[in-house]
Parts: structure tokens; C-alpha cells; sequence
């Protein structure tokens, strides 16, 4: 079956299933969403880095809202399959056997992209995608950008693990890209989009490779940061930030568009010097500690968000899809259980309260729950054939390899670095988050086994796609 067929079906059952506001496409906002890659909590001013200068995104809080319990997930491919399908990806239906932690994302699963499609919007994709196969030699053509919703793409299909090489569309157009030019070559990109995009509403998403390792940054910023290295990167993505939101005034969309900033998950322990941030936070990427999915976000728009104001609202980046359809008044899909919720009211400061559980994934294995200011850590089961205990424990600090007993419950509100149990004094807290974690096992899955609205695993029919052309082949299109 082709992507256009199911995308039609799916447009169908949409318009039969859901209310949505019918709404000028003239009149409809803007979405940026600006994705960050191992960007620690603490890698920015205005979440406490205390060497790395970010004027632009301290500026867009300061416009805007922070919110500081915003979740990921743990690890680069979830966090995107999460941030655009608005599911826990053990939820998601993949196109492999779900034996790796980095999705290939079905044609089935209906991104933001497909969402906002049918009310009118342009939709561009920039910089890291990684839904297709986690390889840049070996990944899936069938499920890149432009089958999963978006007009234009310009971007590579991984890491840069050890090489980037870009594509536009569906042709490769450059190998062995130079890596200190990708910040500000997505930001041309982008820029170029938004003025392009200019006489209709769009959904850009710009998905930067830094800072994930290998770091590079171009020479106008190099050495230039009290943070190292690290420093400069964030500096210059920083500096691209402002390139945009100084674009949108320019154009003169700056008061009808939502910007995003957020990363993808925590720092990167294992890489020292060229990792990140999350102080106060325990624990790193990888983890299931509060530095593994807990990262900083901010949204700006002007006369629609209040300035100024930070939410501690548990949210994350499940929120995303729902949220942005609301506003916009498009569907979400009703034939699938979509985890995130819509938090427009909260972003428009018109609500300050929100009771939702959040659960901390490992690939398969749930690791915990928070409720409130209550976070819960399952019991470890050694799984000796799952990479979540062959490879990641290396990616954390000796100190946050511990395995648990029991049951581990933290009061996030007083202990933010997750370094006292007190199950033994909330013997009720705990009673109510092992039936929070119980219906996740049922409903979501754990291990090898799949929830009962989890979607599933394996191939599936495609349509033949065009083949990637490669760079010295244009003419055999």
C-alpha cells in the first residue's frame, strides 16, 4: 500500500473521528520547533550553566516560558519517534523487529507533519532525522522525511557518530559533510523555508546534530566559550537561534509564530569534556535518572505565550502533537492511544495545574514513574541479552549504575538529585505509583513484551519509492 494511500486513509478516518476547530489558513499560527541533540538540562543561561553564554535563548525565555519538568526520552531515535508521533516508543509500530533502540518508524504512525497537513500547513524538515535506521549507509528510504509528512527535507538520515553526509529530498547530495558547517548551513536552510513558506502557515522542524559527539563548531566560534568546547558549539547554536527568530521579525511573522527550543535528551557522560550538563541533576544519558530524559525547553509567541513566566508542570515532548493540533485546530488520531497530552492552556498561561504520570523508558525496559513530585523506580531484572544492560551502563558515572532491589522512591521536590529513598516512609505512594507502572507493562509494554495498544513490529508492504540518487548519478532520476 503506498504512503499516499494510507495518508489519504488516515486523512479520512481523521476528518470521521475528530473535532477540530475550522479555522482561516490566513489566521493560523507558525510552528519552529528547534531540537537540540544530547544538550544537557543545564546547558543553557537561563537554566543555571554557569560558562556557557546563550543571550538568544536566555532573551526567548525571558519572552517567552521555560518549563523546568520538561521530558525526552533517553536516547536520540525514541526521542524523536516520541517527539513526533506524541507515543512512548514502545508504543510506537516499527519497520524492524524492535531488537535496537532507535526506531525505523512505520508508515502506519501518523507524524506532526501528517497532522497539520490537512488544515493548510507547509511542512519542512532540517538537520537529524534518525528514523529510518541508525547507519548512514544502511537506513530505509521508504521512511525519510518525505514519507512521513514533510514537504521539503534537508538533512542527514543519522548520528555523526563518525561522518554526516546530506540529502535533499531523496537525493544524496553531499558525502562526508564538513561538520563545523552544519549549524549554521540547517540555519540557512531554515531561514530560507521560513521565507519561502512566508504566504501560508508552516511546521518547520529543525533538528540540529550538535552536540552530539563528534563536536565540531566553525572558526567564528571556536575558542571563544568559557565552556570549552561544548561551550562553543552551544554558543553558535545559540547565535542561530537569534538568525531565526530575528528572520521571523524581518518577515514580519515574529507575532503569529511558535518557537520551540528543546533537546533531544540528557548529556552524554561517557564523552567527558565534550559532553554536557545536567547539574542539579542525577544521572546522564542512557539513564532513567532525572539527567537522562529531563531537559530544558522554552516556547515564544509574542501575545500568545506570557512573557516571563516559567511552568514546573510535569510535560514533554509526547505534548507536542496534541498541543500543536489544538492550536492549530487540526485531528489527532483517534483509531491509537496518543500518551501526550494537549497543554495549549498551560503554554497561554490561562491554567497552572496538571496531575499526569510520566514513565521513564529504556528502550523496552520500563525503569519508573513520576506522579506529582513522586518519582518511583522499578526493581532491576538483569536482561544479559538486551544493549540496556550489555552496552549503556558505560555511558553513566560508576555512582548511577547501581541496580535496585526494590522498589526506589524519590520526592523530586526536595530531593532533586534523586539521592534518598523514602518508600519505607509513603508506603501509600508507592502502593499507588506499582499500579501506574503495572497498567504501563499492560498497556504500553516491557521487555519483550508488547502492550495491548502498542502498535507492531516487522516489515510492512511499501510502495516503491524513488531510489536515493546518489551524487554523480542525477541523470539516471
Amino acid at each position: 500500500m503506498s504512503k499516499q494511500l494510507i495518508f489519504l486513509g488516515c486523512l479520512v478516518l481523521l476528518m470521521g473521528s475528530c473535532n477540530f476547530k475550522k479555522q482561516d489558513p490566513a489566521n493560523k499560527p507558525n510552528f519552529i520547533i528547534i531540537f537540540t541533540d544530547d544538550q544537557g538540562y543545564s546547558d543553557v543561561g537561563c537554566f543555571g550553566s554557569p560558562n556557557i553564554k546563550t543571550p538568544h535563548l536566555d532573551k526567548m525565555a525571558s519572552e517567552g516560558m521555560k518549563f523546568t519538568n520538561f521530558y525526552a526520552q533517553t536516547v536520540c531515535g525514541p526521542s524523536r519517534a516520541a517527539l513526533m508521533t506524541g507515543c512512548y516508543p514502545m508504543r510506537n509500530a516499527r519497520n524492524d523487529n524492535g531488537d535496537v533502540p532507535h526506531p525505523k518508524l512505520s508508515l502506519s504512525e501518523i507524524t506532526i507533519a501528517e497532522v497539520l497537513k490537512p488544515v493548510g500547513y507547509k511542512t519542512g524538515m532540517i538537520g537529524k532525522w534518525d528514523l529510518a535506521g541508525h547507519n548512514p549507509e544502511q537506513f530505509n528510504p521508504n521512511l525519510l522525511p518525505m514519507h512521513q509528512g514533510f514537504d521539503m527535507s534537508f538533512f542527514t538520515p543519522t548520528s555523526n557518530d563518525s561522518r554526516v553526509h546530506l540529502l535533499r529530498n531523496n537525493q544524496l547530495i553531499e558525502k562526508n559533510t564538513d561538520m563545523s558547517t552544519l549549524t549554521k548551513r540547517y540555519t540557512d536552510e531554515a531561514i530560507n523555508f521560513i521565507e519561502k513558506s512566508s504566504e501560508q502557515p508552516f511546521f518547520l522542524y529543525l533538528a540540529h546534530t550538535m552536540p552530539h559527539t563528534k563536536l565540531a563548531v566553525s572558526d567564528a566560534f571556536k575558542g571563544k566559550s568559557e565552556g570549552g568546547f561544548y561551550g562553543d558549539v552551544i554558543e553558535e547554536i545559540d547565535f542561530n537561534v537569534g538568525r531565526i527568530l530575528a528572520k521571523l521579525k524581518e518577515t514580519g511573522l515574529d507575532n503569529n509564530t511558535y518557537v520551540i527550543f528543546t533537546s533531544d535528551n540528557g548529556p552524554w557522560w561517557i564523552k567527558k569534556d565534550h559532553g554536557g550538563h545536567a547539574q542539579p541533576l542525577r544521572g546522564a544519558k542512557t539513564s532513567a535518572w532525572e539527567g537522562g530524559l529531563r531537559v530544558p525547553f522554552i516556547i515564544r509567541a509574542p501575545g500568545k505565550v506570557p512573557a516571563g513566566k516559567t511552568s514546573d508542570l510535569v510535560t514533554a515532548t509526547l505534548d507536542m502533537l496534541p498541543t500543536l493540533a489544538q492550536i492549530a485546530g487540526a485531528a489527532i488520531p483517534k483509531d491509537r492511544v496518543i500518551d501526550g497530552l494537549d497543554i495549549s492552556d498551560i503554554i497561554h498561561g490561562e491554567r497552572t495545574d496538571l496531575d499526569r504520570p510520566f514513565f521513564y523508558y529504556q528502550h523496552h525496559v520500563l525503569r519508573a514513574v513520576r506522579k506529582g513530585k513522586w518519582k518511583l523506580h522499578l526493581p532491576h531484572q538483569p536482561h544479559s541479552t538486551s544493549i540496556v544492560y550489555k552496552k549503556w551502563p558505560i555511558h553513566s558515572a560508576p555512582e548511577d549504575r547501581v541496580l535496585f532491589s526494590k522498589y526506589m522512591l524519590y520526592d523530586l521536590e526536595n530531593d532533586l538529585g534523586e539521592t534518598t529513598d523514602v518508600s519505607a516512609d509513603n508506603p501509600e505512594v508507592v502502593t499507588e505509583l506499582v499500579k501506574l507502572l503495572d497498567w504501563a507493562k499492560e498497556d504500553i509494554g516491557h521487555l519483550e513484551t508488547r502492550g495491548i495498544n502498542a502498535g507492531p513490529l516487522g516489515t510492512e508492504p511499501y510502495f516503491t519509492p524513488n531510489d536515493i540518487i546518489p551524487v554523480k548519478e542525477k541523470s539516471k532520476q
